[in-house]
């Protein structure tokens, strides 16, 4: 399963949003229009010299999604849920089977920006203090100095986020949640911005620990990376077979496109969007109309309603709107909502899944007009 966006319509700006059957990335060259359908990994190798970002916050969703088109093959509704939850300035778990580009994905869209990036695989002899650091002893000046850990970054890949024990997970918790890292009682600023990237694998659940609820919840949205349709599994053993370099992302052409400063300017215009009564009343029935459903344990809480509201005011900028719509909040609920329920397990047994359970509560609970 893989996460599909809707199409757009004929009068807006090119900044949009994928369509629900994905239309291929645009091509690197300027000025060329996609034409075929295509989905997961990678292009050619060729040495470019590194541009100077000079995105402004609306061109930045397109110069970013050009530059990754130049390695990852389709999978633009995944990319598309990904730059909305990165303009909402929120944390993103992506579930998908192993070699279907999940780390090439994010390794590539950071390189696409002017920040600093770092990975963590996790594992189950991880300890808290190798991601957030630690006090080491410095014989010279017989002194203790702070070391910083990976979370001291701007994009942080947490590989195999459910391989690690629930204490590495905690320590996780805060980072994401407090924007900051506490070593020896002393809390730590991390820099701005700062996102976390977690993946993990679907269908391998042994020597897991599953994550709890209350991380679950931390991350804004949650999206499924697929198997890529057939002409574009194709592409990518093409490109492989031309040279295609994994490991190092510019040396495929890549370049950083926006900086930190831009990709400030374009949430700031996220922020300022305008939002009615009616799509404030409509995201609230939505998410209480979760806690009363019939297969449901565990519905939304306010703080998913308040994920919702500002992935739809990034789905609707990315629209090239400045306001949000009913089909914005409905396009983006999967996936800022279906990590926060938890479906009983005798509906789990019957093949119930939140997405289902999602999927008639925007049919039945009544869209503003």
């Amino acid at each position: 399963m893989t996460d599909h966006l809707p199409p757009p319509p004929d009068d807006v700006p090119p900044h949009l949003p994928p369509a629900m059957s994905p239309p291929p990335l645009p091509d690197p060259a300027p000025a060329v229009t996609p034409t075929a359908p295509q989905a997961s990994a990678a292009v050619p190798p060729a040495t470019a010299p590194v541009a100077t970002p000079t995105a402004t916050p609306t061109s930045l969703v397109d110069d970013v999604r050009n530059e990754v088109g130049k390695v990852v093959v389709g999978q633009q509704g995944v990319l598309a849920g990904f730059l909305a939850a990165l303009l909402a300035d929120g944390h993103i778990l992506l579930e998908g089977v192993p070699g279907v580009a999940k780390t090439l994905l994010v390794k590539t869209v950071a390189s696409t920006l002017s920040i600093e990036m770092a990975r963590i695989q996790f594992t189950p002899d991880l300890m808290p203090s190798d991601i957030t650091g630690q006090l080491m002893y410095e014989q010279a000046t017989s002194e203790f100095t702070f070391r910083e850990g990976p979370v001291f970054t701007n994009l942080l890949l947490a590989d195999e986020i459910n391989r690690t024990p629930p204490k590495t997970q905690a320590a996780l918790l805060e980072v994401m949640e407090e924007r900051q890292a506490t070593v020896a009682g002393v809390p730590r600023a991390l820099p701005d911005p700062f996102m976390v990237i977690a993946t993990q694998n679907p269908v391998e659940y042994e020597g897991t620990y599953p994550l709890p609820e209350a991380q679950l919840d931390r991350f804004l949205a949650k999206l499924y990376v697929g198997y890529p349709e057939r002409d574009s599994e194709q592409e990518v053993l093409a490109r492989h077979h031309r040279g295609l370099n994994l490991h190092e992302v510019a040396s495929n052409g890549v370049q950083a496109v926006a900086t930190a400063a831009d990709l400030a300017a374009a949430r700031a215009e996220v922020r300022a969007m305008q939002v009615d009564d009616s799509i404030l009343s409509y995201i609230t029935e939505l998410t209480r109309a979760t806690r009363t459903s019939p297969v449901v344990d565990l519905g939304v809480s306010p703080r998913g309603g308040v994920a919702l509201l500002g992935l739809s005011k990034a789905w609707a900028w990315m629209a090239g709107r400045t306001f949000v719509t009913p089909d914005d909040v409905k396009m983006i609920a999967k996936p800022g909502l279906r990590h926060r329920l938890q479906v009983q397990p005798e509906a789990e047994l019957e093949g119930v899944t939140p997405d289902i359970v999602l999927d008639g509560l925007l049919e039945s609970v009544p869209v503003p007009r």
